[in-house]
């Protein structure tokens, strides 16, 4: 018997969250010792661990209260890791040595695994005078691309890459640099891109008025607060980017109006957070607190939910006290304000587990009655923690029950707070919870719609055997289980038929109910008109969300996923997806899902050393090749470059450590052969063996071509692939354009799911 409900979450778990040793054994031996290991840790804070650690253990069990992923994987394990998702940094300081610190602490803190964010309106425009030198500025753009080179070296802990979010206001004058940066695609792309749309700027859109880009108090343009609007409707037309955020909503329902200000988000946009702010997340899986689901009296027992609130809101407290933190001003933000982000995930399918259409306004009203049952136990159990561990060190009474968001709360759970104080600031948000999901039976994730009810992948073992499964949704699933093969009824819709404003209904809806923020992408068709997207942003402004983000196929972000009819007499709603594989050949390496781990290195390994003697080089280059045997086949796994001449220390040390890294990741990586091959030295090749050679890193690759043609990995001379699968799309056929491929399982499964590209197949997420 296993709690996990299919393979694939299984799977996750093992990759993701089991414990394991650093030699890779295993020391959670099933799921239920991992919850056990997180609750026994957060059970140590406790004044009484004994009572707690059953009561936190009971919380995880069958997965109804989901925490965040960092935590799952990092506590009691020992680690030096925070448990903390993301963070937003330090105001970045007008001056070259502030910039430069501001970037240290953000390497500081990406290499412990947390995604950051950070306003980049503080910087002076392009072409400001910087006084005392001279010159002018290059403006925030160009250290953009500082961070965003940085990122690209600094692997977060748990292998994955920092996601990082860049915000600016929509009166800097270099705005609208900023909402065309994305138009090159190979430019800060380890951001996400979000104006700060002001109150005032959007009543100059809807009175087309003039508007002024300023910096410091100095007017440098004024545009029309229409035409810069229409760019940045434009351009997240075009390729989804830049989302936008109602930074004036967000002080002015900010808990803590009174102490801090708000200029930038983490990564995914639900958690607007202050200078050196955390943000700490976790989710209540509403799917599985549905009784009878399908039948007339389906609904969710309240009385479940408020004690389940309750006691993740606790165990939440607490991580605050366990966490390890990159820097120390994040650790006095977090402790001093000790805020949290308790949200939901499985909404849609709750919903239609008790008969709702998502988007329908009994789904609205069904929604706003979750939500304000969670905010409400939320808050109660945050009151009972301040009677007993006292208030949040920065509360003001006065103050905080001033504060326009809380005065919507019940008037006792005002009260209460007036009496008691309150133990965290903030305690709702709703975050992407896309690997979380899958782990917990592949529910729908956060409060977006079901996006498929099926989808097949393929996994490739690490004895070299492949597998297929065919994973569901979690409410279709049931359905199956419950009514076999009836057809699903008409309110089983997905992302693909919602009209957008049911996609900004459902955001407001919970909205109402949750402090902090929301991350959600609202899905839009292809044909939509320019004028009808425009329309979405317009709505969700009038509708009170926080922010908008949307997603909208197109020949730049490609259509994702290929969404076929189940059956020609299905109804349109019910949708089988299938990644397509990288390329059409049979049994082509591309095909397969690496959700496996990066290969493992044996202890010995086959490999040969070749020489290359570069003409006017003092010292020859010597190149060594190991191989790995996968399934039976032999293949590149690791390469060393090596010199006796110190001129070429560095870069043959990069490129040892990058061929190498990218060697173990599986899959066919002969695209490195015709990379390396046409790299042109401007100071001139030389003649090698009868044959122009272009650069001396040509040579390289020439050498490692050959190498694989010896050991069969490639049929000949050129006909390793001229690209990497991972990083574009490849045309098959007649299908529709694609986006770009998951980095990591090279499935061209990626799509945009509450504000971050997720992968279908393997549950990657660019957000962390």
């Amino acid at each position: 018997m296993t709690a996990f409900a299919a393979p694939i979450a299984e799977q996750i778990w093992d990759m993701k969250y089991r414990f394991k040793r650093p030699d890779g054994t295993p020391v959670d031996q099933t799921v239920e010792d991992s919850w056990r290991r997180v609750a026994r840790a957060l059970a140590a804070e406790e004044n009484d661990p004994h009572a707690w650690e059953p009561r936190f253990e009971a919380a995880l069990r069958g997965f109804r209260f989901l925490p965040a992923g960092r935590i799952l994987a990092g506590t009691g394990t020992g680690r030096a890791v925070t448990l903390f998702n993301c963070f937003v940094m330090g105001t970045i300081p007008d001056s070259m040595e502030g910039i430069f610190e501001m970037l240290k602490e953000a390497a500081l803190t990406m290499q412990q695994g947390g995604g950051i964010g950070y306003d980049f309106s503080t910087i002076r425009p392009r072409g400001a005078l910087v006084e005392g030198v001279g010159a002018d500025a290059s403006g925030p753009l160009s250290f953009m691309d500082v961070w965003d080179a940085m990122c690209r070296t600094i692997m977060s802990a748990g292998s994955r890459r920092g996601a990082m979010m860049a915000t600016m206001r929509c009166d800097h004058p270099d705005v609208e640099d900023f909402i065309a940066a994305k138009r090159d695609p190979a430019r800060l792309r380890n951001f996400n891109l979000s104006v700060l749309a002001t109150d005032p700027f959007m009543e100059a859109v809807k009175a087309d008025a003039d508007w002024d880009l300023v910096f410091g108090g100095k007017v440098f343009r004024t545009v029309r607060a229409r035409d810069l609007w229409d760019k940045i409707m434009r351009a997240t037309y075009d390729y989804a980017e830049p989302g936008v955020i109602f930074i004036d909503r967000i002080n002015k329902l900010n808990n803590l109006h009174y102490c801090e200000t708000i200029a930038a988000t983490n990564p995914c946009g639900e958690q607007p957070l202050p200078p050196y702010g955390a943000c700490l997340l976790g989710s209540i899986n509403l799917a599985r607190l549905v009784r009878d689901p399908f039948e007339d009296d389906a609904r969710i027992n309240l009385d479940e939910l408020n004690e389940l609130v309750a006691t993740a809101v606790r165990m939440m407290d607490n991580v605050v006290d366990a966490s390890r933190f990159p820097l120390p001003q994040q650790k006095a933000e977090a402790q001093a304000k000790r805020r949290i982000g308790l949200g939901v995930t499985g909404l849609a399918d709750a919903l239609l587990m008790c008969g709702l259409r998502y988007g329908s306004d009994e789904a609205v009203a069904r929604t706003e009655e979750w939500m304000k049952a969670v905010e409400r136990a939320a808050y109660l159990a945050s009151v009972e923690l301040a009677k007993e561990k006292g208030p949040f060190p920065l509360f003001d009474r006065d103050a905080y029950l001033a504060g326009a968001h809380v005065r919507t709360l019940d008037e006792d759970v005002r009260e209460a707070i007036a009496r008691h104080g309150i133990r965290n600031s903030h305690l709702t948000s709703i975050a992407p919870t896309g690997t979380i999901s899958l782990y917990a039976g592949n529910v729908s994730s956060g409060i977006e719609p079901v996006f498929a009810y099926s989808y097949k992948r393929k996994v490739l073992q690490k004895d070299g055997t492949r597998t297929e499964e065919r994973v569901e949704d979690y409410a279709a699933r049931l359905w199956r289980e419950k009514f076999g093969d009836r057809p699903f009824p008409d309110w089983f819709v997905d992302a693909q038929t919602l009209e957008p404003a049911a996609h900004v209904r459902m955001q407001a809806a919970a909205q109402k109910y949750v402090d902090s923020s929301i991350s959600k992408t609202i899905n839009c068709p292809a044909d939509i008109s320019f004028d009808a997207f425009k329309e979405v942003y317009l709505l969700a402004y009038e509708t009170g969300c926080k922010g908008c983000t949307t997603y909208r196929p197109n020949e730049v972000t490609g259509s994702v996923l290929s969404v076929e009819s189940e059956a020609p007499a299905a109804r349109p709603e019910v949708r089988e997806v299938e990644a397509l594989p990288a390329d059409a050949a049979p049994d082509h390496p591309g095909e397969v899902v690496y959700l496996s781990e990066p290969l493992d290195r044996p202890e010995a390994l086959p490999g040969q050393t070749y020489k290359i003697k570069w003409p006017e080089s003092e010292h020859a280059i010597y190149i060594t090749i190991n191989d790995v045997i996968v399934g039976g086949r032999r293949r590149p796994f690791e390469v060393f470059i090596n010199s006796k001449n110190m001129e070429h220390f560095a870069w043959t040390v990069g490129l040892t450590r990058m061929i190498s890294a990218v060697f173990r990741r599986g899959g066919d990586v002969s695209f490195v052969v015709e990379e390396l091959k046409a790299v042109f030295d401007p100071r001139g090749g030389a003649w090698m063996n009868g044959r122009y050679v272009p650069s001396i890193l040509a040579a390289i690759g020439g050498v490692i071509e050959r190498h694989m043609i010896e050991i069969g990995f490639i049929e000949g001379e050129g006909k390793g692939l001229k690209s990497d699968p991972r990083a574009q799309a490849v045309a098959v056929g007649e299908e529709p354009a694609r986006g770009a491929a998951c980095p990591r399982c090279g499935q061209f499964a990626l799509r945009m799911q509450e504000g971050c590209l997720t992968c279908m197949e393997c549950g990657h997420s660019k957000c962390g």
